[in-house]
């Protein structure tokens, strides 16, 4: 019994003590995966992620429309950014993720992981690579 009270403690203090990170709070759900020969970034499920030309580091240019299309990685409100990932502010105060400065995105139309159908949409989306 005592020992399990210690080791409740100890995990309490590391819940606590943890930073909060982007592989927190992404729970290791961003990964990358060989597709088609291009280590790809892919989300839930694996599911893939891409970037959009009309974007700039660290600015989202999809909303609206874009957005229902394009449904963006959200970040929780308390996530920080580490190494590569980073939160992007969305205009309507949510934020999401980009790596590398670019925003990254789900497409509508993938239906399973490994699905990259998004990529060269428009000739501006493409596949959000390693």
């Amino acid at each position: 019994m005592k020992l399990r009270s210690i080791l409740a403690g100890a995990a309490m203090l590391a819940l606590f003590a943890a930073p909060a990170f982007a592989e927190d709070y992404l729970g290791g759900a961003v990964k990358s995966v060989d597709i088609g020969g291009k280590m790809v970034l892919t989300g839930a499920g694996g599911m893939t992620l891409y970037i959009f030309d009309k974007d700039t580091p660290g600015v989202t240019n999809c909303y609206e429309q874009c957005a229902i299309n394009w449904p963006p990685l959200m970040a929780d409100d308390a996530a920080m950014a580490e190494g590569e990932f980073t939160i992007v502010d969305r205009t309507d105060g949510s934020k999401m993720w980009a790596y590398k400065g670019w925003p990254l995105y789900y497409w509508k139309d993938d239906m399973k992981a490994g699905d990259i159908t998004g990529d060269g949409v428009g000739g501006v989306w493409h596949l959000a690579v390693e």
